[in-house]
C-alpha cells in the first residue's frame, strides 16, 4: 500500500460510532455521518462528488483526506446455471471470493470471511490455502455491494450466507461488525437478521457468541465419530471434540421458533454408509434442528469423490425414517467451481476444464 493510501481514511471502514467521531471535529451537524453512511452503504457510491446532499466545501474535503475503498479489480464467472461467482483482488492484493445463487424466489450471495481458511477440512478447496488473513468488516460488506452492483433489474439479494471461504467464528468480530452494517435500518443495508445465516466448522467455544447476532447458525457437521472427523476436519477436531461441539449446540440459546441446521457433506464410501446414518439420527435427538445434505463437489486434486445418486437418496430416506427433518441442498455453480467446497485460487479459464475431467454429472 502506497504512502498517500497511507493518511487516507477509508470511510467504508468506520463504525456508525466512528463515522460520528469523524464528522465532529470538522464542525459538521451530527446528522452528516448518517448522510454519509447512507451514500456509502444504500447508494453503494463509489466517489465523493456523487455525495449531492453535502456541500461542495464537504465534498472537496473527503476528496482530499477520505478513500471509499470499494474493490475494482473484480472477475466474474457466469455458471450455466444462472450462479455467479465474483474474484475480489483486494487492497493487498489478496484475493476472496463470493457467490451469487439464484433459485426459484430467492437471490443468495455465499461471503467469505477470510482470505484463505483457519482449518484444513480435506473436502474443501478452501482449507488447502492455509490461513493468509482474516477479512476486515468493510471487506466482507464490499462484497454485498458488489453482487448488488450486479443483480439484474427487478431483482434483489434476499438471503445472505457466511459459507464462503473462511471460518466466520475465527473472525467473529469483524462477522459481527459486518452483520450490524448489513442489518442496520437507518442507513445500513436493512436485511433481516433472519435471512442470514453463518456457518462454522465446529468452534465450539464461540457458537455462544453468535446468539447475540440474531442471525440463523448452521454447524458443518460431515462425521458421526471422532475418528472419522480427525480424518476429514482434523483441525477442527482438534480444537472441539464431536462431543463438545454437541454440547454447544444442545447449550445454543434459540428463539421459540427457531432451529439449527446441520450440514453434511456426502463423501463416497467415507461417509456416507448405512451406519453413519443411524449414528447421525442418535447424535441429533433432541436437538431441535434440521440437517442440510451437500452431496461432494469435486475439485482437481481431492482425493474424494460424489456419491451416486442411489447412495445419496438411500441416506436422506433413512434419516427421514428416523424423524430427522432433511433436506438435499442442490449444488450450484459447479461448472466454475463456484459451489460449496470449491472456493480457492484456480485459474477461472481452467476451471470447467479440470471439472470436466473429474466429474460433469450434477
Amino acid at each position: 500500500m502506497n504512502q498517500e493510501a497511507d493518511i487516507h481514511t477509508n470511510l467504508l471502514a468506520l463504525t456508525e460510532n466512528g463515522m460520528a467521531a469523524f464528522v465532529a471535529p470538522l464542525g459538521w451537524p451530527a446528522y452528516r455521518a448518517s448522510q454519509i453512511l447512507r451514500w456509502l452503504y444504500q447508494k453503494r457510491v463509489r466517489t465523493f462528488a456523487d455525495m449531492t446532499n453535502l456541500s461542495q466545501r464537504e465534498r472537496s474535503h473527503l476528496t482530499a483526506c477520505c478513500t471509499i475503498e470499494r474493490t475494482s479489480d473484480v472477475q466474474i464467472f457466469s455458471s450455466q446455471d444462472g450462479t455467479k461467482k465474483f474474484v475480489l483482488t483486494l487492497a493487498d492484493g489478496h484475493q476472496v471470493e463470493c457467490v451469487l445463487i439464484p433459485d426459484e424466489d430467492r437471490l443468495t450471495l455465499c461471503l467469505s470471511t477470510q482470505v484463505g481458511c483457519t482449518l484444513d477440512c480435506g473436502f474443501c478447496l478452501t482449507g488447502t490455502l492455509g490461513l493468509q488473513r482474516n477479512l476486515r468488516a468493510h471487506e466482507i460488506i464490499d462484497q454485498v455491494l458488489l453482487a448488488q452492483d450486479h443483480v439484474g433489474k427487478g431483482e434483489r439479494l434476499t438471503n445472505l450466507v457466511f459459507m464462503g471461504m473462511g471460518e466466520p467464528l475465527a473472525n467473529l468480530d469483524a462477522v459481527a461488525d459486518a452483520v450490524a452494517r448489513l442489518t442496520n435500518q437507518t442507513w445500513g443495508l436493512g436485511f433481516s437478521p433472519r435471512r442470514i445465516t453463518i456457518s462454522t466448522a465446529g468452534l465450539a467455544s464461540r457458537i455462544k457468541d453468535v446468539a447475540p447476532l440474531k442471525v440463523n447458525l448452521a454447524i458443518s457437521l460431515n462425521a458421526t465419530t471422532d475418528e472419522l472427523r480427525r480424518q476429514i476436519m482434523p483441525a477442527a477436531n482438534r480444537l472441539h471434540s464431536l462431543q463438545a461441539l454437541l454440547a454447544a449446540c444442545r447449550a445454543y440459546p434459540l428463539a421459540e421458533r427457531d432451529r439449527l441446521t446441520f450440514e453434511y457433506v456426502l463423501l463416497a464410501d467415507v461417509n456416507d454408509h448405512a451406519d453413519d446414518a443411524t449414528r447421525l439420527i442418535k447424535l441429533l435427538r433432541g436437538l431441535r434442528c434440521k440437517v442440510n445434505l451437500i452431496a461432494f463437489n469435486p475439485f482437481p486434486g481431492s482425493p474424494y469423490r460424489r456419491p451416486s445418486d442411489g447412495a445419496i437418496e438411500t441416506f436422506q430416506d433413512t434419516l427421514r425414517k428416523g424423524h430427522v427433518d432433511v433436506y438435499l441442498r442442490r449444488s450450484r455453480g459447479r461448472d466454475v467451481l463456484g459451489a460449496c467446497g470449491q472456493l480457492g485460487r484456480i485459474e477461472g479459464a481452467k476451471a470447467s476444464v479440470a471439472l470436466t475431467q473429474i466429474e460433469t454429472r450434477c
